[in-house]
């Protein structure tokens, strides 16, 4: 549910909020990327959530990494903003790579694998997948815009 918020008039048009997220492409030497399995949904996913307030965003990347992961991990640069257009998401995901710790499961990850590419684009849906492609990628990082399904160019 989008919150509408006016800072005018009554009758001057509402903007609407939107919640920030943040995402982890976690690259081990070998070139597999760190992914979760939802435990609310089951879906494959790179680990992320929702950036806090007074949180930085790679502050977060790290947080949420290692909450659903155990991995703790250095984060090297930005690599996309990606839109929910449905439900009002901006995600900003980030290319980490390994620091410490050991795979775990959380009360948000019921699985934690290292996945090649291959397989990531197998398991997660096309707005994750997606994710992970990009961040494999050099150059600058990519924009993208999705309705929780499909990116825009297939909407």
């Amino acid at each position: 549910m989008l919150m509408y918020m006016s800072n005018t008039s009554p009758k001057a048009p509402s903007t609407p909020l939107h919640s920030v997220s943040v995402a982890g492409i976690v690259v081990r030497e070998d070139g597999r990327v760190l992914t979760i399995r939802r435990a609310d949904n089951g879906t494959w996913e790179p680990p992320g959530g929702v950036l806090e307030l007074a949180e930085a965003p790679e502050d977060g990347v790290r947080r949420e990494v290692y909450e659903e992961t155990g991995i703790k991990v250095q984060v090297d640069r930005l690599t996309g903003v990606y839109k929910n257009t449905s439900r009002g998401i901006v995600a900003l995901v980030f290319r980490c790579r390994v620091e410490g710790g050991h795979e775990q499961l959380s009360d948000e990850s019921s699985a934690v694998e290292w996945l090649t590419p291959d397989e990531v684009t197998s398991r997660m849906a096309e707005v994750y997948a997606v994710r992970v492609t990009d961040a494999l990628l050099d150059g600058a990082p990519m924009v993208r815009a999705h309705d929780g399904r499909k990116l825009a160019q297939n909407l």
